[in-house]
C-alpha cells in the first residue's frame, strides 16, 4: 500500500494546485473523455450507482451526468479543496482513500477512475473497487504508462542520476491487479497523447498547477541551479516541433467487469 507519508505530499500538492487545476487540465479532459467513448454499456441500460474515485473538480463526473442523467453519482478525493470545486456535478462528495473506502460491499454498478491510479497501490485500488460493485458491475480507468514524461526524463538525464517523475506502471501490471481483484472481461487500450507548450518553464508550470509534481522518493533534494537549469533547457529543445515543446502522456484506458 502507498506509505502515509507519500499520500500526505501527494495530498497536499493537489490541495495546493485545486485552484489552478482547470485551467491546466487539458490532457486531463482529454483523456477523461476516451475514457467515456471507449466505455460501452450492454443492453441500452444504464448503472443506477456510479462511483467517480479520485473526482477532482468533477470533469469527469459532468460527462457521467450527461451519458446517464438518471444515475446517482458519488465522488471521492483524497484533496478537499479539489471536492469543493466539484459540488456541481455530484451528488455526494467525500473525503476518502481510493485504496479504503467507506462505502459497503456492492454498493455500486460503475467504479469509475480517470488518472488518478498512478498514485495509488494499484492492487489495493482494485480489491476495493470490485468489493464496492454489485454483481456485474463495471470498472473504467485511466491512467499512466512508463512512456509519460518521455521527453522530461530524457532532458533531465542530462545534468543528474534523480528521478523527476512518477515510476509508472506497464499494462501488465494493471492486467494482474484486474485478475488479482477476481475481475473478468478485461479490456485494455494504450494510446499515445501529447501536449505542446511554448517553452520548457511552461511545460513545467502546466505541470504543477494540476498538482502532478514529482511527490516520490529518489526526487532531486534542492534547487537546481542556473547553469543546470540552461543545460536542461538546451536538451528539451532537441525535441522541438512545430507546435512547441511536447510532453508525452502514454495513456492506459481499461475496462472489467465483476462476476
Amino acid at each position: 500500500m502507498t506509505s502515509v507519508p507519500i499520500k500526505r505530499r501527494v495530498r497536499d500538492t493537489f490541495e495546493r494546485a485545486a485552484a489552478t487545476y482547470d485551467s491546466a487540465a487539458a490532457i486531463q479532459r482529454r483523456v477523461c473523455d476516451r475514457l467515456l467513448e471507449e466505455l460501452s454499456w450492454e443492453d441500452g441500460g444504464a448503472p443506477e450507482n456510479i462511483l467517480d474515485a479520485g473526482c477532482g473538480t468533477g470533469y469527469g463526473a459532468g460527462g457521467l451526468r450527461r451519458r446517464w442523467p438518471g444515475a446517482r453519482i458519488s465522488g471521492i478525493d483524497f484533496a478537499p479543496a479539489m471536492l469543493a470545486l466539484a459540488r456541481g456535478a455530484l451528488d455526494r462528495r467525500l473525503a476518502a482513500d481510493i485504496e479504503k473506502l467507506p462505502f459497503a460491499a456492492g454498493s455500486f454498478d460503475l467504479w469509475w477512475s480517470s488518472l488518478s491510479l498512478q498514485w495509488c497501490d494499484t492492487r489495493a485500488a482494485f480489491r476495493e473497487a470490485a468489493r464496492v460493485l454489485g454483481p456485474g458491475g463495471r470498472i473504467a480507468f485511466s491512467t499512466l504508462c512508463p512512456g509519460t514524461f518521455a521527453e522530461l526524463r530524457a532532458a533531465f538525464a542530462e545534468i543528474d542520476r534523480h528521478r523527476h517523475t512518477l515510476p509508472f506502471s506497464e499494462p501488465d501490471a494493471a492486467r494482474d491487479a484486474l485478475v488479482r481483484a477476481g475481475l473478468r472481461e478485461i479490456r485494455l487500450i494504450r494510446e499515445k497523447h501529447t501536449v505542446f507548450h511554448p517553452d520548457l518553464k511552461t511545460l513545467l508550470r502546466s505541470v504543477k498547477d494540476i498538482g502532478a509534481q514529482n511527490v516520490g522518493e529518489g526526487r532531486r533534494p534542492g534547487m537546481m541551479g542556473r547553469s543546470a537549469w540552461r543545460k536542461v533547457e538546451a536538451a528539451y529543445e532537441r525535441f522541438r516541433a512545430p507546435d512547441g515543446l511536447p510532453a508525452s502522456y502514454d495513456v492506459l484506458l481499461g475496462y472489467a467487469a465483476r462476476s
